[in-house]
């Protein structure tokens, strides 16, 4: 009987991938164990940059060009406004940010206690394209595909010269009508949370005290050997120790098995490797410059490289209450927002000293 269900199962699903033409790639047990980062170009990108030549262009040509590329990009752009907006309930997913990490600057709080924090400046935030829940299959599992249908919302940061990339790759925003961005991210969005391409995202996405998840690249460190990747102790120094002093030692493939066991901790490259941090809380905000301040200071990435900020999905961490749905849009605020904000628990820098004494 088993059996039975697990066939009819199958083919169940079998049946729905192929009515929506989804293909899956089937992740080989090496890949899932080991963790091996996929070098390969994603297929909804196309390649960025060009090879650049000495065209010979006068000065004047230039300036003319300058001229040519601010008014065709600079034009107003006729972003419709988004109506009807609907109210944010549980369960709803919206858009992230991509931010730079600019510093690591110390911080505190009411009662005295300094916590360090991790400055990551929001550039030049634009929607480029949204994709349905309809045209959009990131198939990963079979289950994901019947169950959970979000769209996407492609967003852009750090605007760059036209001139630097290639005519494919400046296509995906001749719609969205922005300057070419040298960063892309795809987001999984619900449709609710859809918006119009052209429009800017700022740092007040989110609110201080709000709980986020970071996902960036770790530090390249190259070619490492054992302990420096895994952090072994190494060989004693002496009592006749030749030059196996930072070896890693027996690995136990002899006998039955001989072989290396996949997922064994050996030298090899180090860093370079996507990550998520969650739960990271959101101490200040400064609106002027778009400088968001997270507590901690062990994000992934070198300083001026990019992250993407998202709601965090713990569910004991989410905020109670309901934030800028879709995202904060300045026209449809009732009042501007003052230059910094605070959380409820962070001492400002503009106020008074606290003082602390012992009671006598």
């Amino acid at each position: 009987m088993t059996t039975f269900w697990k066939s009819f199962n199958n083919n169940l699903i079998s049946r729905v991938l192929s009515k929506y033409s989804v293909d899956i790639k089937k992740v080989s047990v090496r890949e899932r164990h080991m963790n091996i980062p996929r070098k390969r170009h994603p297929g909804w990108l196309p390649k960025q940059n060009r090879v650049l030549h000495d065209e010979h262009i006068t000065a004047e040509n230039k300036t003319f060009i300058k001229e040519v590329i601010q008014s065709k990009y600079n034009s107003p752009l006729n972003i419709k406004p988004i109506e009807p907006i609907t109210e944010w309930r549980k369960g709803l997913r919206r858009t992230g940010l991509i931010a730079k990490k600019i510093g690591i600057y110390p911080m505190w709080l009411n009662n005295g206690k300094k916590v360090t924090t991790t400055l990551l400046q929001v550039l030049d935030n634009q929607v480029i394209k949204y994709i349905s829940p309809e045209n959009f299959f990131p198939v990963k599992t079979k289950q994901h595909v019947i169950i959970n249908r979000l769209g996407s919302l492609v967003i852009g940061a750090e605007s760059l010269d036209p001139q630097l990339f290639r005519k494919e790759y400046c296509g995906l925003f001749k719609d969205s009508g922005v300057m070419p961005k040298r960063i892309l991210m795809r987001f999984m969005i619900s449709p609710e949370a859809a918006l119009q391409p052209g429009t800017p995202l700022f740092a007040t996405h989110f609110k201080p005290g709000d709980v986020i998840d970071i996902r960036a690249k770790t530090i390249d460190r190259g070619f490492q050997g054992v302990m420096k990747r895994w952090g072994f102790k190494g060989m004693p120094a002496s009592h006749g120790v030749t030059k196996t002093h930072r070896r890693p030692g027996n690995i136990g493939s002899g006998g039955a098995m001989a072989r290396v066991m996949p997922g064994t901790k050996l030298p090899g490259h180090m860093g370079n490797r996507w990550r998520i941090i969650r739960g990271y809380r959101i101490l200040r905000i400064n609106t002027k410059y778009n400088v968001i301040w997270v507590m901690g200071h062990n994000i992934p990435g070198e300083t001026n490289t990019f992250c993407y900020l998202y709601d965090t999905l713990l569910s004991r961490r989410r905020s109670e209450t309901p934030p800028y749905f879709p995202t904060y849009i300045p026209d449809l605020s009732k009042e501007p927002l003052p230059e910094d904000l605070y959380a409820d628990d962070v001492h400002p820098f503009k106020a008074p000293t606290i003082r602390f004494s012992e009671e006598s």
